[in-house]
């Protein structure tokens, strides 16, 4: 019994200790989602579904829920917005040459489409973040219209 105590001991001071240590957050400013909201001529529907099911994890903006400031949740939080950045990032849209622009124009139709986004993981925490069909078309609409001027300029 005594060595199962000991155990609980170790393991509640290795969570205490492991509050101290924070992933850096991912919070930058908001003028690189208004570039790519404009420039992309976003109407007041796609802007919304954008921002609730969106931005979090596919931009420099993220807000944070409360739980973000327990570890590990945190560094697993972290992990989820690196990858979804890796993959599409808004705030990075002005460096993107047309080309580019079409390919993850192309990409976000198809996670879309294939339901893969946003992440199953994401909207049990975020319910406003659950697209409907006729939020999942809109953007796909939107997508598609955008990306035959970004194919038109680029080849």
């Amino acid at each position: 019994m005594a060595l199962k105590k000991k155990m609980i001991l170790v393991l509640v001071i290795t969570v205490v200790i492991a509050q101290f240590f924070q992933p850096k957050k991912n919070q930058g400013n908001f003028v690189s989602i208004d570039f790519f909201l404009k420039e992309t001529q976003a109407s007041k529907q796609v802007k919304q579904i954008l921002k609730q099911a969106c931005f979090d994890c596919h931009s420099s903006t993220t807000n944070y829920p409360w739980y973000n400031s327990i570890t590990p949740v945190n560094f697993w939080l972290n992990s989820h917005i690196k990858e979804g950045k890796k993959h599409f990032n808004v705030s990075k849209w002005s460096t993107y040459s047309d080309k580019k622009k079409d390919h993850k124009l192309e990409e976000l139709v198809e996670e879309l489409e294939g339901s893969s986004m946003p992440l199953a993981s994401y909207t049990w925490t975020h319910k406003e973040a659950q697209l409907n069909s006729a939020q999942v078309q809109a953007l796909v609409d939107w997508a598609n219209g955008l990306r035959s001027g970004y194919s038109s300029t680029s080849d």
